[in-house]
């Protein structure tokens, strides 16, 4: 769940809109941060923590160029503790080759080792620096590849997004730069991952471009929202600002459901859907599920667990004609809980992080609502915190359906144990975290949510998390226990290296 950014502004120094707009990326990662710039040569600055502790005057100043790419990072493939897996990661061959992307490739252990030996050795152990060396080993045995054109050269770029296709899978969005060359992007055939972009005069007769994971920093930089990049399609920025693009690969559009529930901002616009708007519907529908199952009962008061439940618990609350209150104050200087790397984090950082507001809890009864539980353990703090600050009964509501299978597309939840809905009942959860009653949303409530409203062309959303479906059709008890033994001594590894 990585943000990524690429920028083109011809005749401008982009290295401040990139931070910029990493800052707007950066709830989509915590653990690292990189930018990369051109000026006929490459600039590169990355280093582990938010935006504002990686970046500052002096090397946003050094980093020069009017094109480049950015990156926060959120660990999937590759130890969150090894400075080396921040992005972006260049290669330097016939054509130097910098890259950023978000998401996971299912394939990559299998990958890792055939190149490994083929003689290649590498720098990483993310999966990063596995994509790129398959689209730049294409994109220099093409023949085209020494053409000067802009569009001879964005054939060569179709032929190696071609390549990753061919190659590898799973779900990911990418921005990238050539040197020399120009700026790409592209995002796997079924759309798993989000990739937007936008266009801007410039002032000298042209248009700049703006390709990220959301659109929320458009309007502050002064582009245009154009629209998603779309599934199986790739564009290409040439050096003097001329844009082409291309769609290769025309599959089934099957976006990730949780950039809808908890990943996205709710400001973004994600396939032609608005993220607010399909949270306001996924509390209707909690409320109307509600109705049915307790028709007798009515709370005294609905609170959120903040940030990413507030727009549903707002909704529920309207529907259920009970007061909201947002009974919690969230710390906003500690990050979000479930994309923190190891689970001792999560648990101290969540009494950190929320306080509760004991004129809205004492003495009533209180539905909150969360946007997943996922390990169960967040959720039992929650209701502990509300019980110490005296509500009589606490209703845990649950906007995402239990999560029970891995996801290998990009959200960190790799392993079955560790995923309390695979491994207990209903009423096992709910003792666990120690709620009067606990009511999780349907699958088809929540598909309905999203798909509702929106001139979308969504044939089904990736919920593999949710109903053990993998778009991919290669994940495998097999790979699931090799991808299990792996991440596990990934996240066994200690302190930072640098």
């Amino acid at each position: 769940m990585c943000g990524i950014i690429g920028i083109h502004a011809k005749g401008k120094p982009v290295a401040p809109e990139l931070y910029d707009g990493l800052v707007h990326l950066q709830h989509r990662g915590q653990d690292a941060a990189g930018m990369l710039t051109s000026d006929g040569s490459f600039h590169l600055k990355k280093g582990a923590g938010f935006v504002r502790e990686v970046f500052h005057d002096a090397n946003v100043k050094r980093l020069k160029g009017d094109w480049g790419i950015g990156h926060t990072r959120y660990s999937t493939t590759g130890s969150a503790q090894s400075l080396k897996n921040a992005q972006p990661f260049c290669f330097e061959g016939k054509y130097c080759v910098a890259m950023n992307h978000n998401g996971n490739l299912t394939n990559y252990y299998e990958l890792y080792q055939e190149m490994k030996n083929q003689g290649i050795k590498f720098e990483t152990t993310s999966d990063i620096e596995v994509l790129c060396r398959v689209f730049a080993k294409e994109l220099e045995t093409h023949p085209s590849a020494e053409s000067g054109g802009g569009g001879d050269f964005f054939e060569t770029v179709c032929k190696a997004t071609e390549a990753v296709y061919e190659k590898t899978k799973g779900g990911y969005s990418v921005v990238g730069v050539i040197k020399g060359k120009g700026l790409f992007a592209f995002r796997d055939p079924h759309g798993i991952r989000p990739l937007v972009w936008g266009a801007r005069k410039n002032g000298q007769g042209k248009e700049d471009y703006i390709f990220s994971s959301e659109g929320t920093m458009y309007h502050h930089l002064g582009f245009k929202f154009m629209g998603d990049v779309g599934n199986g399609e790739v564009f290409f920025v040439d050096q003097e600002g001329k844009m082409y693009r291309k769609v290769l690969r025309s599959e089934s559009l099957t976006p990730c459901v949780f950039e809808y529930v908890y990943f996205a901002r709710p400001d973004a616009l994600i396939n032609d859907v608005s993220v607010y708007r399909s949270r306001l519907r996924m509390g209707q529908n909690l409320a109307r599920k509600w109705k049915k199952l307790y028709p007798s009962i009515k709370p005294d008061v609905v609170i959120p667990v903040p940030n990413s439940a507030n727009t549903a618990a707002l909704a529920l609350a309207g529907q259920l004609g009970v007061r909201y209150s947002e009974g919690f104050y969230k710390n906003p200087f500690v990050g979000r809980t479930f994309i923190m790397p190891t689970q001792e984090t999560r648990e101290k950082s969540i009494r950190r992080k929320l306080t509760p507001q004991k004129f809205e809890i004492r003495g009533k009864n209180v539905i909150v609502v969360d946007d997943s539980i996922v390990r169960g353990t967040t959720s039992r703090e929650v209701v502990r915190l509300l019980r110490d600050f005296g509500a009589k009964r606490v209703y845990f509501l649950v906007v995402c359906p239990p999560i029970k299978f891995p996801d290998f597309y990009g959200i960190d939840i790799p392993t079955k144990n560790e995923l309390i809905a695979a491994n207990k009942t209903e009423e096992e959860v709910r003792q666990y975290i120690e709620a009067d009653i606990l009511m999780y949303q349907s699958i088809e409530g929540l598909v309905e949510a999203v798909t509702r409203k929106g001139n979308h062309k969504i044939s089904r959303l990736s919920m593999p998390y949710l109903d053990g479906w993998y778009v991919t059709q290669d994940v495998t008890q097999e790979s699931m226990l090799a991808v299990e033994k792996a991440r596990t001594k990934e996240r066994a590894v200690s302190p930072i290296k640098v």
